[in-house]
């Protein structure tokens, strides 16, 4: 797949080895991650409105306990959305990547096994992402639709667990750019002692 790609005659590859100056699949990670902290974190407010409503009276802020489960709601949904988009340029971007063999990364694995680790997880994680979309959207327009509280406490507890994942997981993509310089980040030639706007902009 790889040698396929680079013997496109219309892909010129740079000097991160990528068609474009920035790598996309971090710009939208951030996305994701953002969606899915804001879905899950609204939730939470949510559903502990009452405990709150001193605070948004001190404050003189109008609002309303359907206003958080509406954000956590879109939140949710948007993410999904992203996260089709997010893994598709990680995939792109990790078949153009050339790892290397020597170094470790502070976990004690190489580049491969964290590559391979991060593609499977990625994948993984837009079935959970998008399983989460489904199950808040019956919560809502199904399960508990004449409920104040719009979301179940299983749902909550998953959503925490799946904002840990998402931080292991963030690290192990970290480690590419940062400890192994897959497409030669900026944070890497900066560690090398060289200066990015003079390799990557060429």
């Amino acid at each position: 797949m790889i040698t396929l790609l680079l013997d496109l005659p219309q892909l010129k590859l740079g000097a991160n080895e990528l068609p474009y100056s920035i790598p996309i699949h971090p710009q939208l990670v951030h996305l994701t991650l953002g969606l899915v902290i804001i879905a899950i974190a609204f939730d939470i407010a949510g559903t502990f409105f009452s405990l709150g409503r001193p605070l948004f009276k001190f404050f003189g802020l109008p609002a309303i306990r359907s206003g958080f489960y509406d954000v956590g709601w879109y939140n949710v949904v948007a993410a999904a959305v992203i996260t089709f988009f997010t893994v598709a340029a990680g995939f792109f971007e990790l078949m153009l990547a050339t790892p290397p063999t020597t170094p470790v990364s502070d976990w004690g694995l190489d580049a491969k096994t964290t590559l391979l680790l991060h593609g499977l997880g990625g994948i993984l994680l837009l079935a959970v992402i998008t399983g989460m979309a489904l199950w808040r959207g019956l919560q809502r327009y199904r399960w508990r639709i004449k409920r104040s509280r719009q979301v179940q406490w299983s749902y909550l507890l998953a959503g925490m667990i799946l904002l840990g994942i998402l931080y292991l997981h963030g690290t192990l993509g970290a480690q590419l750019g940062d400890e192994f310089g897959i497409h030669n980040t900026a944070t890497y030639l900066l560690k090398q002692g060289r200066n990015p706007n003079d390799i990557l902009a060429k």
